[in-house]
């Protein structure tokens, strides 16, 4: 049976946590101040007992644009998007700027969810809301997606929504639970009496009581002391579901948001990544080379330079081959998926895809370095591997 993560977004009060706990009945916001204020502002998570047998994962992003850098490091590891939009309201910046995210990041599947349908006693302004809902998606990978209408106080919708979310997520292939371990850190806190737990998904691999695994980039180990998926003590967790991981022999500082729980030996963190880069439309100006941004990746987040390896700047709409040079090190993987915002204002301005998670630093409108690129970025699984092999082995014979 597929394991599977649902998550959310949206705009900030459009209704993303009411619907949750109506599906779930599990209230995600569970910090004092998202108490006081009314509004999410970490990520939230609950168990989701769907009618086909399976139990999902269900991660709750905030939708103020204060808060983006928390969704940012919650909807990168997700199966299938609930994109919330209040019907009073319609689609406002942040369903376009969390819209223009996913859609950098390639989730697979989304639902559109319009909610709030208690507050509107006319049909005719739902359709129109739908068809403003509609048009703001075309072009994107929620063009197709199915929409549904629900009102998380009276309940209605809510089992057609259901019916939709198990139906969906049975048809999704399951994530690979012998490849390495992989589990980007959401999360860190201590307990009384265990020490550190961390929360995250299982992106790859199986991670089981006992076992030793690395922290990166911290490049240290630690046991598995304790595992609980989805509140239940369990002996192992695998890839597609949601664990927390009690760890001895680490200190909660040595385990900050954006860390990966590996198998040993299995990644690296890095300072340079070489990727393939997508400026949006809609940005107002063009990326000159070297230009300073932050950086998304998994759970991670980290300040660099873009050095423009076959142009000085990079318009709007257009791609191309770049070497992410940061200021702290990231652990990446060929094919992740990365977002980057501009350094100030922060506002979302482009993503693309990892092509080399190892590179050495490159000069620029070099033609066998942009050839290694495209062949990189044909998709050729052994090509990262053959290549650095290739190199590593160029440098021993310089040394010898």
């Amino acid at each position: 049976m597929s394991h599977v993560i649902i998550g959310t977004a949206g705009h900030v009060d459009h209704g993303k946590t009411a619907l949750i706990k109506a599906l779930t009945g599990v209230d995600t916001d569970r910090l004092k101040e998202e108490k006081k204020r009314g509004i999410s502002i970490e990520l939230g998570f609950a168990p989701f007992q769907l009618p086909g047998g399976r139990l999902a994962g269900v991660i709750d992003v905030p939708g103020h644009e204060r808060f983006i850098h928390n969704m940012l490091a919650g909807i990168g590891g997700i199966d299938l998007v609930l994109l919330v939009v209040d019907v009073t309201e319609g689609v406002m910046p942040q369903t376009r700027e969390h819209v223009e995210i996913m859609d950098l990041l390639q989730i697979a599947r989304g639902v559109v969810v319009l909610t709030k349908i208690d507050l509107v006693e006319d049909e005719e302004w739902l359709d129109l809301v739908e068809e403003e809902v509609r048009q703001a998606l075309a072009g994107t990978f929620l063009a197709g997606a199915p929409f549904f209408r629900v009102s998380a106080a009276t309940g209605r919708g809510l089992p057609e929504l259901v019916q939709a979310i198990d139906e969906i997520t049975a048809e999704m292939p399951a994530r690979d639970a012998r490849a390495p371990l992989r589990l980007p850190v959401d999360r860190v806190f201590t307990v009384a009496g265990f020490g550190t737990v961390v929360t995250g998904t299982v992106l790859a691999g199986t991670i089981r009581n006992g076992m030793t695994v690395e922290v990166l980039p911290a490049g240290r180990f630690a046991r598995v002391r304790q595992l609980q998926v989805y509140g239940r003590q369990t002996e192992e967790a695998v890839a597609g579901q949601r664990a927390a991981v009690n760890l001895s022999g680490l200190e909660k500082e040595a385990l900050p948001r954006g860390s990966v729980l590996a198998a040993p030996g299995s990644l690296e963190a890095a300072y340079l990544l070489d990727a393939k880069l997508k400026l949006l439309p809609g940005v107002p100006r063009a990326l000159k080379n070297l230009t300073r941004v932050h950086v998304y990746l998994g759970t991670g987040r980290a300040v660099g330079r873009v050095v423009l390896l076959d142009r000085d700047e990079l318009e709007p709409g257009k791609e191309a081959p770049v070497q992410l040079r940061l200021e702290k090190k990231l652990v990446a993987q060929h094919n992740d998926r990365f977002v980057i915002r501009s350094f100030s204002p922060m506002t979302t301005i482009g993503g693309g895809i990892v092509l080399d998670a190892r590179p050495v630093k490159h000069k620029r409108f070099r033609r066998d370095v942009l050839e290694r690129l495209k062949e990189l970025e044909q998709g050729d699984p052994a090509a990262p591997l053959v290549q650095r092999i290739s190199r590593e082995g160029a440098t021993d014979a310089n040394v010898l």
